[in-house]
This record gives structure tokens, C-alpha cells and sequence, in this order.
């Protein structure tokens, strides 16, 4: 049986964190989707364009996209090296029946206890 400290260790790795949000957005659920970022998380474009920086314009940008009400998204794989979540993540924005999947590769940086950066590496766009 592990003790407190140490599930309270596990519950920010960022094997748990990098699933806490695959869960949040599969799940629509906004509040619980950005709480795992951090407040000045910084997300990328491969290879290094900046595509938005802080949680409120993160949460910008989801509040339309959670609309969708067969908003998916599956990790195809994991990997996790030190403080790094390595995802293949397919998502289908419009539900499995109505849109394509989107297949790409993020890089989940976890800094004391939260996502700090994201990097994503796209096949496709959205529409």
C-alpha cells in the first residue's frame, strides 16, 4: 500500500498530470482541463513558433472547441522520460462519425507539479 507522500507524489508525475487532462478534455470539462496548466504555460508549434502563452488565453482557446459535443481524443501512446510526457494522441473534433482524426505527437514539460509547455507536432488542422 503506498503512503500519502507518496501518492500525493504520484498524483502530480507527469505520467498522472499528462492523463488528468486527456481526461478534463475528453470530458469537456474546462475547469479541471486548465488547472493542470500552468499559469504561465507556454505552448508551441513544432518546431518553436509560440502559439499562445499563459492559462486565460489557454482557456481561450478551448472554450469554443469543448462545444463539441463528440470531442475525442485518445493517447495512442505514452512515453515519459524524467519531466516529459511524449504523446501520440489522435483526436476527432467533430466525433468519430463526423470528423477525421487528427493524429499528432505532444511534448507535455511538467514544472513543479503542473504542465508548463506544450509542443505540438500536427498531421492535418483543424478546420
Amino acid at each position: 500500500m503506498l503512503g500519502a507522500a507518496t501518492m500525493a507524489e504520484h498524483a502530480r508525475s507527469p505520467a498522472m498530470l499528462a492523463e488528468a487532462q486527456l481526461a478534463a478534455y475528453n470530458a469537456r470539462d474546462l475547469d479541471a482541463f486548465a488547472a493542470v496548466f500552468s499559469e504561465d504555460v507556454e505552448v508551441y508549434d513544432f518546431p518553436s513558433t509560440l502559439s499562445l502563452k499563459g492559462r486565460e488565453a489557454f482557456r481561450a482557446r478551448y472554450v469554443e472547441r469543448f462545444k463539441a459535443e463528440g470531442l475525442e481524443a485518445v493517447a495512442v501512446h505514452r512515453a515519459v522520460i524524467g519531466n516529459r510526457v511524449i504523446d501520440h494522441e489522435r483526436v476527432w473534433l467533430e466525433g468519430r462519425e463526423n470528423s477525421a482524426p487528427i493524429d499528432l505527437v505532444v511534448v507535455y514539460t511538467v514544472r513543479e507539479g503542473q504542465i508548463a509547455r506544450v509542443d505540438f507536432i500536427k498531421e492535418g488542422s483543424p478546420q
